[in-house]
């Protein structure tokens, strides 16, 4: 039988050696919600390496089929099949806070198939995304369904439309800052998160990409698209302030500090002149740290 205290452990434990952001945020939660935001990105860590790391496709399918089965299973109430102990810890402490805080379980749904499109000789396999438009059809179950996870969470109304809209682009702008800061190491399994349209705006095509990873270094004319798709993140984030500014105020530091310290990967691009070939951007520690004690104050300000 699955023990939900270890899985709450295990996924605490996957948080802070995986998600720095999301762990020192989620401290600022009071414990039911820290605990289920641990749970939810153990999930998502678990579910995003099945599809990242080497392997034969058909049996990266089975293992994500396996993962998300199993978690409906737990939500359910039955034991999950097919998986690790460790991992059928994890997915019961999901299931635990599904059901205690009424995440929706749809969400997972979205969650599953936008990963889906991330596995080679799958059906709905996709590596380049022409705009915006078609980004976000991966970036809904990605990122925007996390937002939405998590209002229940914060003790915010997932039904409310301006809440949910905010939740959802709060997601995107996460999403985005990924894209922006993994450019290299998506390129390195032949993947393209930005929007081919804006790159090519710039004079940015395939060829010109692949040659500037293959370099180490991004040359004019991608780093004047980097620039422009950092404008279009920020303006992400300004959008999303006056949702965080609804939040209830005792969870609402824990999403503003979330929130500065991803906007801050920015920063960190823009320090290494758009050069997000020249190594990973990291925000500090103790920059970290410093947001989520600014963030006390609950005010959204990136």
């Amino acid at each position: 039988m699955a023990d939900v205290e270890r899985g709450y452990a295990l996924a605490e434990g996957i948080t802070r050696g995986t998600g720095r952001t999301y762990y020192l945020a989620a401290r600022l939660l009071p414990i039911a919600g820290r605990r289920a935001v641990f749970a939810l990105y153990a999930y998502a860590r678990l579910v995003d390496d099945v599809v990242d790391e080497p392997g034969r496709p058909d049996a990266q399918a089975a293992r994500l089929d396996a993962l998300e089965s199993g978690l409906f299973a737990a939500i359910a109430g039955s034991p999950a099949v097919d998986v690790s102990d460790d991992d059928a810890d994890v997915l019961a402490a999901l299931a635990d806070s599904v059901r205690r805080l009424g995440i929706p379980a749809t969400t997972f749904d979205a969650f599953g198939r936008s990963m889906r499109m991330d596995l080679p000789g799958h059906p709905l396999f996709r590596n380049r995304y022409a705009d915006l438009d078609e980004l976000a059809e991966y970036t809904y179950g990605s990122a925007a369904v996390i937002g939405l996870q998590l209002l229940p969470v914060l003790g915010a109304d997932p039904t409310d439309p301006e809440t949910a809209a905010g939740a959802a682009l709060l997601g995107d702008a996460f999403q985005l800052t990924n894209f922006l800061r993994d450019v290299g190491e998506d390129a390195a399994r032949d993947r393209i998160y930005l929007p081919l349209d804006h790159l090519t705006a710039f004079g940015v095509d395939e060829a010109t990409l692949f040659d500037d990873a293959a370099a180490g270094t991004a040359s004019p004319p991608m780093r004047r698209a980097i620039a422009h798709l950092i404008a279009v993140n920020r303006d992400q984030y300004r959008r999303t302030g006056a949702a965080i500014t609804a939040l209830p105020p005792r969870t609402r530091p824990a999403i503003c500090a979330a929130a500065r310290s991803y906007s801050a990967i920015l920063a960190e691009i823009e320090a290494q002149d758009h050069d997000v070939f020249a190594g990973r951007a990291v925000v500090p520690v103790r920059r970290r740290i410093g947001h989520a004690i600014v963030s006390l104050s609950g005010r959204a300000r990136f």
